[in-house]
């Protein structure tokens, strides 16, 4: 009863036990088939980095039998992977032969004697290099004692390493190359290490300084440059290491007794040395000087010339321009300074107006850039603004410069124009003269003739035209002439003129009647002219001239003694007239009463005035025969005028007129006759003083003027009276006048007439300005002798 009581608790405890055992063992299967796949999947994963891996495996058991991956089969260029390693050599494919018996006399020792091997190999007609390691493989990999072959392909690194070892083998050639180069350079070549002393010189250096060799100039330390500044050249090759730059500099030295000049490079080679290297310029430097005075010579002798010279050099920059041309494009001397360019000096020259004037000027201005790129010399002509002509040349020069000349052709141009003018002008006055004229040759032909030859002569065109020899037309000749013979004369007077170059004349009658005078001139070209005038009127007229010639002669006799009559015939009885009545008021006939002395000083005032008017005839008509007698003294010009204005106070006073004399600055004397002058000025004032109306003002003024000839003195008489008008004043110093009716009748007074006399014998002129009720300007300009 107790049992079966417990049964059932024995058994749910069976079944408990059975579950939890059941449900461990589930697990634990569960457990081992997730580690198995984990184990599956890293297996693969390993398997697959050793296929990608750039080396395969292969396995070499002890029966010979191989095991590898397909990828080591395209290694070898083998369709698959061989059973044996014996078939590695495939027909031409796989491994060579001498390299198979390699490999398997290897993988055996490694097997027996698990001794580790190294190869390399490169199968048939593959540029693929394979590199072999064996090694006894671990017994968990093969426990039969196998063999583990790693191939490696290491055809990158193959080819690298060729392509070094060849390079390397270069470069020893190349450096066995140059160390023979620096060696047999003819240029001294060195080389120092960091601290500056040298260590290698070559066989130029050795030569140059005189040492006995290499080792020698070396350990002697023997420096090919001198110290320039007080830096050693072993200085100066520190310092470029220091900085790590090349330098250069140019010395003088003396090499084989001669001063050389070198152009010295120092070139850091890091922290292995500093190189060096010395060319020498002597030449060089001897060529620049020869060429800079050839140049400075030659830029001399361009200024010297009359045309523009400009050049450029290659990149079209303005290298030179002679004074010339600067000249005619107005350039400024400061511009070559700073050169331009050629487009720039054409923008310049357009500026001041030295080029013609286009629409386009900017493909104008391309088009003659593109002179610096012609095969050949471009050659314009440039017609400026201001009439300016500008021959223009421009010839490319090899370097790629260009070479510009510019010829200032106005001058030339404008000749030519002047000749073409001039012969233009010659024929028209050849055929307006009234003389005939002909020019021959040397060779005696007629080479030139105008119109009024062919006429004088009666001569035809057409003949003419032949140009004539001179024997030709004196046969013409003889039949027109009185007498035949006299032809020959003519042809005498062109040899003259041509031949011997002398001037011979001459006269000849021709049949009609007339008569001609020629004459043989020699020109400056060799050819001779002759010149023929009809003086048949000519002689009929000087005949007539001499005729009345004659009787002008016994006219100018007859009114020379008729003023030496006149003269004392009228002033005798007028000095009587003036002496008696000076004696009667004195008193010497009587005494007078009031009205007689009243008219005997009429009498002496009338005498008095009488005969200032019969000196003023006498002196116009002396003047007019030019038979009027001067004498010349110095007089000081105002005190002169105002004892003429004295004079004629009481007038002034009479007339109720005042006068102003007045002087413009200091005066200094002139040449003159004082009392003729003085009568000229007298009668200007005095019709001054009669035009002026009571009240008004005389202006006499004095100053000094610039006339044609120099300095003048300048008399000015102004009045403010009625005046003249224009007919009346063209005849008031002719001693004419214009009466109501227009007929022109002779003047009452002779003053203006006889003071113009006075001034013009003075070498001086007399002016009359005036308007109708503005009054009368007289001016009188004598000049200082």
């Amino acid at each position: 009863m107790e049992f079966s009581r417990f049964l059932p608790l024995l058994i749910g405890l069976l079944l408990g036990a059975w579950t939890i055992a059941a449900a461990w063992a589930v697990l634990s299967a569960r457990s081992r088939q997730h580690h198995a796949e984990t184990q599956l999947r890293s297996a693969r994963r390993l398997s697959r980095l050793v296929e990608e891996s750039p080396a395969l495996p292969m396995l070499v058991r002890t029966d010979g039998r191989i095991e590898a991956g397909p990828r080591l089969a395209q290694w070898l260029g083998l369709d698959e992977v061989p059973q044996y390693l014996s078939e590695l050599d495939g027909n031409g494919r796989g491994l060579p032969a001498d390299k198979l018996s390699e490999l398997t006399e290897a993988v055996r020792r490694c097997q027996k004697a698990a001794t580790p091997f190294r190869m390399a190999v490169t199968p048939h007609g593959s540029t693929r290099s394979l590199a072999l390691r064996g090694y006894l493989a671990d017994p968990q990999v093969s426990p039969g004692g196998a063999a583990l072959v790693w191939v490696f392909d290491f055809s990158d690194n193959e080819m690298e390493l060729v392509r070094l070892r060849d390079e390397a083998a270069r470069a020893r050639g190349d450096f066995h190359a140059l160390v023979s180069l620096i060696e047999a350079a003819p240029m001294p070549m060195w080389f120092r290490r960091p601290d500056g002393e040298l260590q290698l010189v070559n066989h130029a250096y050795v030569a140059a300084v005189g040492a006995k060799s290499a080792e020698d100039a070396v350990a002697r330390g023997i420096e090919l440059i001198e110290a320039v500044d007080g830096l050693s050249p072993a200085h100066v090759a520190r310092k470029a290491a220091e900085k790590g730059t090349p330098t250069e500099r140019i010395v003088s030295t003396t090499i084989e007794g001669q001063r050389r000049a070198l152009r010295v490079s120092d070139l850091p080679l890091g922290e292995d040395g500093v190189a060096g290297y010395a060319i020498d310029i002597e030449d060089l430097e001897e060529m620049s000087r020869s060429f800079r005075a050839f140049r400075d010579a030659q830029r001399a002798l361009l200024d010297q010339l009359s045309a523009g010279v400009a050049q450029f050099d290659a990149k079209r920059r303005l290298a030179f321009a002679n004074q010339p041309f600067q000249r005619l494009f107005k350039l400024d001397p400061r511009v070559m300074i700073d050169p331009p360019a050629f487009e720039r000096l054409l923008d310049a020259a357009r500026d001041v107006g030295r080029v013609p004037e286009v629409r386009d000027f900017p493909a104008w201005r391309r088009e003659r850039a593109g002179w610096f790129a012609a095969g050949n010399a471009q050659e314009e002509a440039w017609a400026l603004a201001d009439g300016t002509h500008l021959r223009i040349v421009a010839q490319p020069v090899p370097d790629g410069g260009l070479l510009l000349i510019v010829e200032d052709r106005t001058e030339q141009l404008r000749l030519s124009a002047v000749r073409d003018t001039l012969l233009r002008t010659r024929t028209a006055t050849f055929d307006s003269l009234f003389e005939s004229i002909a020019v021959f040759a040397p060779d005696g032909r007629m080479q030139i003739w105008n119109r009024r030859f062919a006429a004088d002569w009666g001569l035809d065109s057409e003949f003419l035209d032949t140009h004539p020899h001179i024997e030709a037309l004196l046969k013409k000749l003889a039949g027109r002439l009185q007498r035949a013979e006299e032809a020959e004369m003519v042809g005498d007077v062109v040899r003259a003129a041509t031949l011997d170059r002398t001037q011979t004349g001459g006269r000849i009658g021709l049949s009609d009647g007339r008569m001609l005078e020629y004459a043989g001139v020699p020109l400056p070209d060799g050819n001779g002219l002759l010149a023929v005038l009809d003086i048949t009127d000519s002689m009929k007229a000087e005949q007539a001239l001499r005729e009345s010639n004659q009787a002008l002669i016994e006219a100018d006799a007859i009114k020379t003694r008729f003023l030496a009559n006149m003269s004392k015939e009228l002033r005798t009885p007028l000095t009587s007239i003036g002496g008696f009545a000076e004696m009667l008021d004195l008193g010497l006939g009587g005494d007078l009463n009031e009205p007689g002395k009243d008219y005997v000083h009429s009498i002496i005032e009338a005498s008095r005035h009488l005969g200032d008017h019969i000196d003023s005839l006498l002196d116009l008509s002396q003047s007019e025969a030019g038979l009027l007698p001067l004498k010349f003294d110095e007089v000081d010009p105002m005190s002169f005028v105002r004892a003429v204005v004295e004079e004629r106070a009481g007038r002034l006073q009479k007339a109720g007129v005042t006068l102003d004399l007045q002087a413009k600055g200091l005066l200094r004397p002139i040449v003159a006759d004082s009392r003729r002058l003085a009568r000229a000025i007298g009668h200007i004032v005095d019709n001054a003083i009669a035009a002026s109306p009571k009240g008004e003002r005389v202006l006499v003024q004095l100053s000094r003027s610039k006339g044609a000839g120099g300095d003048c003195l300048q008399i000015l008489v102004q009045d403010r009276g009625q005046g003249m008008d224009s007919r009346t004043l063209a005849r008031a110093l002719d001693g004419m006048k214009v009466g109501a009716d227009g007929k022109v009748q002779s003047r009452d007074g002779l003053g203006l007439p006889l003071a113009r006399q006075l001034v013009e014998a003075h070498g001086g002129v007399l002016r009359l300005v005036s308007e109708p009720r503005q009054g009368t300007t007289a001016l009188i300009e004598l000049p200082w002798k």
